[in-house]
């Protein structure tokens, strides 16, 4: 019976991971096909321009929505798993209200601070009139999240995977064409569609679950004020991890060029972004299920190790065959224009090793509301990562910023593995350490085959690389779970009706 329920709970997360990592997959699918056509009409200025507003615009957003995307998902689950229906509805009510109340406080302190954000962002021209446009941006963000944060904790997960299609595709569909037709003078209005589009995707399938009974007595603010009072050290949070982007960038701008803000930038995305299709059941699947099991720690680092396993055998030979074929996926994504950021992605692929084990133990002082110690532990990251950034960048280039990320990444890891071991007795598994043991050797081979010369030998090399880490990852992946029966059980009765 024990053996059933183990195998039940690593089939749960491998199901949802590949579910979401399925619909991520799909979306970076599309999303490439989307930023291939962008870098050939726009060139890497253009992306670099789209990233400063992008920046800017996260930066506000965080700065404002005091939290509620991520603590309401925490109040929501709570509420949902202990079947208090009353308590549920009041929670997504005083959810809704504060959501309205932070869009509003967003967008006028966008607008406002315009002509500062322009001063702050760029070195040339004059843009205050981009960001009063790109105001209502922060606006939708704020709404979406709220949102948002009511189906994660309502574990509507199968709508979430659908909206996140819908968006993906509508992306594509409407700021290509405007790109095409009007350059860069489409970018703003291109980030407003895309912002509107997804704002009202959300809002179509939320109301399904929990129709809209907005509240307007007072009283109502005041029921949210725990989860404020939560939320206000996520934004700090926020504002660091978005500060943080965007000194980056703007650094990078200032100290060389826009040009290489946009070769940073796709970069960037294409090794912390299309990587995270492992990561993306974390914050719907994972968070709310550790939320619901936060004051028993066996139980939550039990969560927690499994989800690290699934997550580092899953991503590992994906990260092989990232390292490996670099030189052939960044020209065919993007264009031959970004090869020089080639460097800066293979070095920043080590970090995600440590990132798949450090995610899902970051989830821990969420999941038990101490957002204070989550806020200490992303100060440091942020500040260590910029100063990182900005000495590696003079002395390497891109690659010194690679580097930098790197860098940054793995001294991460062994601060939230030593502060959640001493503040709520983790204990990260033996099968873990196992795993990475295995897995990480690989990764780091990987690196080392590109430099080597001789192309026979570094795609000989880099193949059995790949292969053997996904033979290892498959083979312990069986092991662990029931799926792989469930499936061949699945297929013999198909035949069998036949």
């Amino acid at each position: 019976m024990k053996k059933a329920r183990k195998d039940r709970g690593y089939s749960h997360i491998l199901k949802y991971t590949g579910l979401f990592g399925g619909v991520q997959g799909l979306n970076i699918l599309v999303g490439l096909i989307r930023n291939k056509l962008i870098a050939e009409i726009l060139g890497p200025s253009g992306t670099g321009l789209i990233s400063l507003f992008n920046s800017t615009i996260n930066l506000i957003s965080n700065s404002t929505n005091l939290g509620i995307p991520v603590s309401a998902v925490k109040n929501i689950s709570e509420a949902f798993d202990n079947g208090r229906e009353e308590e549920l509805h009041k929670i997504i009510s005083t959810v809704r209200l504060w959501s309205l109340l932070t869009a509003g406080v967003g967008f006028l302190l966008c607008a406002l601070l315009s002509p500062l954000l322009d001063k702050w962002t760029f070195s040339w021209g004059n843009h205050t009139l981009h960001f009063v446009l790109l105001s209502p941006i922060v606006g939708m963000m704020a709404v979406t999240g709220g949102e948002m944060a009511i189906l994660k904790g309502m574990r509507r997960l199968r709508p979430l995977a659908i909206i996140s299609v819908y968006y993906v595709v509508a992306a594509l569909v409407t700021s290509v064409p405007l790109y095409f037709f009007f350059g860069e003078a489409a970018i703003v209005p291109s980030l407003f569609i895309m912002a509107l589009v997804q704002m009202l995707l959300t809002m179509a399938y939320s109301r399904k679950v929990a129709p809209f009974r907005l509240p307007w007595r007072g009283s109502r603010l005041g029921e949210g004020s725990g989860m404020v009072r939560l939320g206000i050290a996520f934004v700090m949070a926020g504002i660091l991890g978005s500060g943080a982007d965007f000194l980056i960038r703007s650094f990078l701008s200032n100290r060389s060029s826009l040009e290489t803000v946009g070769l940073y930038s796709a970069g960037y995305m294409m090794v912390m972004t299309y990587v995270s299709m492992v990561f993306s059941a974390l914050e719907t699947d994972f968070f709310p299920r550790l939320s619901a099991s936060n004051n028993l720690t066996t139980t939550a680092n039990t969560i927690i190790n499994r989800q690290i396993e699934v997550s580092l055998l899953l991503i590992a030979p994906l990260l092989v065959f990232l390292t490996i074929f670099l030189p052939i996926l960044l020209p065919l994504l993007y264009s031959g224009k970004y090869s020089p950021v080639i460097g800066m992605m293979q070095i920043m692929v080590i970090a995600m090793y440590f990132r798949a084990i450090k995610l899902p133990i970051a989830y821990l002082p969420l999941a038990k509301g101490d957002s204070y110690s989550y806020l200490f532990l992303e100060a440091v990251y942020d500040v260590v990562l910029v100063v990182a950034v900005v000495l590696a960048f003079g002395q390497w280039g891109l690659t010194g910023c690679g580097v930098a990320i790197t860098t940054a990444g793995i001294l991460d890891f062994f601060i939230i593995l030593i502060y959640t071991r001493v503040k709520y007795g983790y204990r990260i598994s033996a099968n873990v350490v196992r795993y990475a043991s295995i897995q990480l050797p690989f990764g780091i081979l990987a690196f080392l085959v590109t430099f080597v010369d001789n192309p026979w030998g570094y795609w000989m090399m880099g193949t059995l690389l790949g292969v053997a880490s996904l033979a290892v990852s498959i083979a312990i992946l069986r092991q662990k779970t029931t799926l792989w029966e469930s499936l061949k059980q699945k297929w013999a009765r198909r035949r069998a009706h036949e």
